[in-house]
């Protein structure tokens, strides 16, 4: 058949929609040279007409045509509304496989209406005559063969991200007018609701754009017209000849309108331009908060949170278990329809309404809700469950409702007045777009519900400084702050930090990430039966150290369902985590853990990362079936045998570098006390000149408790001091850094005094890619970001150099930053590690010299230690170069020649490049010290792990033995 053909054909027919559609569909296929579904598709499996259950409403199936991957199409009589076509196409899109292109036609014009996920929604829209036109015809083409074609460049994001820039450049004009704050955020956001209500057909056609038009002459008669909008807008009306809907919700509660210049109407007239219906609220909220908040102007050009990130804390807290409750009670359902009795047809039905007053019940608090992400993504996830069960109830023969799942199921508590209120909107937004996109009328009495339910004020604290409750609902989801222990006096203040931790003491511990108390609450919540699981994103450092106390008290909780008195005794769990995930936080990449916990349902699998577990422990490690898995290396105890050996370095609190050169300049100078420069001037090592090139910084430092008399006689030193650190320290809060300025603020007298008899030391960076260890001179300061082990013989550091502990280490310790490196902690790390017998810290050196184990260990360590020295620093590219004054060690400084290539010869690159010498080297220390532990030498790295731990618990064990006889001596003397 030719265009002409089918035309002219089709122009004179007027059969009605019923007896006329499959022919016309038959002709299409015709004209386009397509199998027609019954040739293409016998059997009906994916090309078919009628696809779909008959309906309990009436009529058969859900779309008239349906190719799977390509479109469903639904037929009306010519010149009926294929507005209510394309509604009913949205209705069943879930049913149907979410073809990527919706079709209707009255056999006259066909649209093509585009449903690909996450890009602006366009329409094709064909006449007969059209189909002449070759270019046009090949449109229909595409959405039978690739539909791909069709799909929009425009993404949802795009869209959201250009709105979001210029009415956020809108927003920051009227605060720099002067405009108060929270008048600023209230009058945008009614700006930006009336932006989308326009093209979301809630608003008459280009009524507010016609507004802005009329405005923009005369910029000072804004407020009269939209004060009058407004006004419709809050309880219904006119506005002009045209007739305004009741939208009230408390966003239109008054007429007031801030005044706009010229440059302001320009502005909002372009954003009138972009097609509002399609913004994406996920990420709209956090993109315009940015515009109203001053303090996140910076943010503006920054990444966001994406919906698919959210889903990751949905979807095991909300999503599974609903549809896991979902698929049981379905399967009843179509167990009781089989029959043929009325009462089994009742009770199918009974059925069904009590899992729909269940899901209507279901509540979600996200108790740091920001501008809403979250409260939108769950919301969005209910509809969508709500919408799938009446679909499939339908198709087993059960009559299907309205949705009745709306923005009452969402909570919310936020400090920040911006963001409360964008949170309200983005809900409203979120709603309105869901019902509509899926085909459904709103309920517009008013059409903005009351959003009570999200609070405006402190999640923690009360304003009487007590704790505050958080209302009961069925879930807890949420991003909430997280800010690390020596930062919350800075942004919290003294005063309410003191109070915070006064409250949650013995629940929270002291040094702990602010995101703890929001796990912690949630805990309670959890334990007092008020919700039933969690979901909630922290940094990646709640897997150790004092924030993961929080998880720990967690796993230790009885389920209120199961705990005393209820059988059973279960506790709750982590069910489902990602331990360390990219993230982007107030605009900054972080390396972040998503944790879900509660009360674990039967049947609901544990996940980590993706992948299956048995269980996830608190340092989001899992164990897999048959212990295959990781250990619970959270178990492992401190071992008394490893106490006081090692340290963290000295925080200087203030500017007490300087470089090398101004030191040896110092070093030379007299002083009215006789005594050299070099009593206070040491060689400094941070945690980069041992990872990199050593920096030759030096420090100034008058010791532990040098008073500021004897200080001040070693005069340049100190006179440095009062020029470049007093300042500073003057107006710090703590008390004893203001009155001993002269001195660090923390000057470690443990790690002095144990280092004191050594003439080395071992260090190691504590943030870092490897875990490689040093020697350093006792003259050298280490800072606080260098763990000491106060250690000198080369049998402890061969050991330390171990995959032994190199593999404990990575396992105990914390993470930082964005490249995500392990963090080396003395405590989790040294502590707990448990060195070969008699061979502990607790030794001294002399007493195993003559032990042929630590012989070879120290041997293969010295091998190691030379070997990457003489890589650092090749005999024949440095000259050595005594120090200007004796009892400091011999500078190295770079031939001329070789500069440049000794710059890139760091340990980090070193092991970046690990070349074969290197291997060899840690093999055999690695087998000395397997030999020490009397273990093979090719043991897998679960294995080492689990033998380690056996030892670590035997031991710990052993000591808390001789500490109860101990204490039992005592007791009978």
């Amino acid at each position: 058949m030719t265009p002409e053909q089918f035309i002219a054909t089709w122009r004179k027919v007027t059969l009605k929609e019923r007896s006329g559609s499959q022919s016309h569909f038959l002709d299409l296929c015709a004209l386009l040279k397509v199998e027609p579904p019954a040739v293409a598709d016998p059997r009906g499996e994916w090309f078919t007409f009628e696809k779909g259950a008959k309906k309990t409403g009436g009529g058969d199936g859900w779309a008239d045509v349906w190719r799977r991957g390509c479109f469903a199409w639904e037929y009306k009589g010519k010149h009926k509304d294929l507005g209510a076509a394309l509604r009913q196409l949205q209705q069943y899109a879930l049913a149907l496989d979410n073809p990527p292109l919706l079709i209707v036609s009255d056999m006259e014009t066909i649209e093509i209406h585009t449903h690909f996920t996450n890009t602006v929604h366009q329409v094709h829209r064909l006449t007969l005559d059209d189909l002449a036109d070759r270019q046009r015809l090949q449109l229909l083409e595409w959405a039978f063969t690739d539909p791909e074609r069709l799909k929009p460049a425009v993404t949802r994001q795009k869209v959201t991200e250009d709105a979001a820039t210029i009415l956020g450049s809108l927003a920051q004009r009227l605060r720099q007018h002067g405009h108060d704050p929270q008048a600023v955020a209230h009058f945008m956001t009614r700006l930006l609701f009336c932006l989308f209500a326009e093209d979301i057909g809630l608003l008459p056609h280009r009524l507010f754009s016609d507004l802005l038009a009329t405005a923009r002459p005369v910029p000072s008669e804004f407020p009269s017209l939209a004060g009058d909008l407004f006004r419709a807008m809050h309880q219904g009306g006119r506005f002009g000849l045209q007739r305004i809907a009741w939208f009230n919700g408390g966003l239109f509660d008054d007429a007031a309108c801030l005044p706009l210049d010229r440059a302001d109407l320009d502005t909002l007239h372009s954003a009138a331009a972009l097609d509002w219906s399609e913004i994406e609220p996920a990420i709209f909220g956090t993109l315009f908060e940015r515009g109203l908040d001053p303090n996140k102007r910076s943010q503006l050009g920054a990444h966001y949170t994406d919906a698919g990130s959210i889903s990751r804390l949905i979807e095991p807290v909300i999503r599974e278990p609903l549809l896991a409750e979902w698929a049981t009670v379905k399967a009843e359902i179509a167990a009781r329809l089989t029959k043929t009795r009325a009462k089994a047809r009742q009770q199918a039905a009974d059925q069904l309404h009590g899992f729909l007053e269940r899901l209507h019940a279901f509540r979600v608090l996200d108790p740091a809700c920001g501008s809403g992400n979250f409260l939108y993504v769950a919301l969005r996830t209910l509809k969508d469950i709500e919408h799938q069960v009446m679909l499939e109830a339908e198709a087993l023969g059960l009559q299907r409702g309205f949705p009745a799942v709306g923005p009452d199921a969402v909570w919310g508590i936020e400090i920040n007045d911006y963001a409360a209120e964008l949170a309200r909107l983005t809900v409203w937004i979120g709603e309105i777009q869901w019902m509509l996109g899926h085909g459904y009328s709103l309920n517009d009495q008013p059409i903005l519900k009351p959003l009570d339910q999200i609070l405006c004020r402190d999640a923690l604290l009360n304003e009487d400084g007590t704790e505050a409750d958080w209302p009961t609902t069925t879930v807890i989801v949420g991003n909430p702050p997280f800010l690390g222990d020596k930062k919350q006096l800075i942004a919290l203040g003294d005063e309410y930090t003191a109070t915070l931790r006064k409250i949650y003491a013995g629940r929270v511990p002291g040094g702990a990430d602010l995101v703890c108390y929001w796990f912690e609450k949630a805990r309670a919540q959890l334990e007092a039966g008020h919700v039933q699981r969690a979901g909630l994103v922290a940094t990646n450092s709640i897997r150790g150290g004092a924030n993961r106390k929080v998880l720990e008290r967690i796993l230790n909780t009885p389920s209120p369902l199961t705990g005393e008195g209820g059988g059973g005794g279960e506790k709750l769990a982590i069910f489902n985590a990602w331990s360390d995930e990219e993230w982007i936080n107030e605009g900054a990449a972080v390396r972040m853990s998503l944790v879900c916990f509660g009360k674990q349902d039967h049947g609901q699998p544990v996940m980590l990362d993706g992948q299956s577990m048995t269980a996830i422990h608190t340092d989001l490690k899992g164990r897999k079936e048959g212990n295959n898995g990781s250990l619970d290396l959270t178990q492992a105890k401190l071992l008394l045998e490893n106490a006081g050996v090692s340290f963290i370095g000295t925080q200087k609190n203030g500017p007490f570098a300087i470089p090398g050169h101004l030191a040896r300049q110092w070093l030379k100078l007299p002083n009215p006390n006789g005594r050299p420069n070099s009593d206070v001037l040491r060689p400094w090592a941070n945690g980069m000149d041992i990872t990199r090139r050593h920096s030759d910084m030096w420090i100034i430092d008058f010791g532990v408790d040098m008073p500021e008399a004897p200080a001040a006689l070693y005069e340049t030193p100190f006179g440095y001091v009062v020029k470049h650190v007093k300042p500073i320290r003057k107006t710090v809060r703590r008390d004893g850094h203001r009155r001993y300025w002269w001195r660090y603020g923390e000057t470690r007298p443990g790690l002095r005094r144990t280092v004191a008899p050594l003439d080395r030391f071992i260090a190691t960076s504590m943030v870092s890619k490897y875990r490689f260890f040093v020697w350093l001179p006792k003259i050298q300061l280490p800072e606080n970001l260098v763990v000491v082990i106060a250690r000198s013989d080369d049998t402890t550091f061969g050991i330390l150099h171990s995959r032994f502990h190199e593999l404990w280490a990575l396992r105990t310790c914390t993470w930082l930053g964005k490249g995500n490196d392990p963090r080396y902690t003395p405590t989790t790390c040294f502590e707990t590690f448990p060195f070969p017998d008699s061979l502990q810290p607790n030794i001294p050196a002399s007493a195993y010299a003559d032990d042929s184990r630590a012989q070879t260990i120290a041997a293969a360590a010295q091998k190691l230690n030379e070997l990457r020295e003489h890589w650092l620093n090749p005999p024949q590219w440095v000259d050595r170069v005594p120090e200007v004054v004796p009892g400091y060690p011999d500078r190295l400084i770079p031939k001329p020649e070789y500069a440049a290539e000794l710059k890139k010869r760091t340990l980090t690159n070193l092991y970046n490049q690990r070349p074969a010498w290197l291997a060899n080297a840690h093999r055999d220390l690695d087998n000395a010290v397997a030999v020490a532990y009397g273990w093979p030498v090719d043991l897998s790295d679960n294995e080492v792990l689990r033998r380690l731990l056996a030892l670590n618990q035997a031991r710990a064990t052993s000591q808390s033995v001789a500490d109860s006889r101990l204490a039992t001596s005592h007791n009978v003397d």
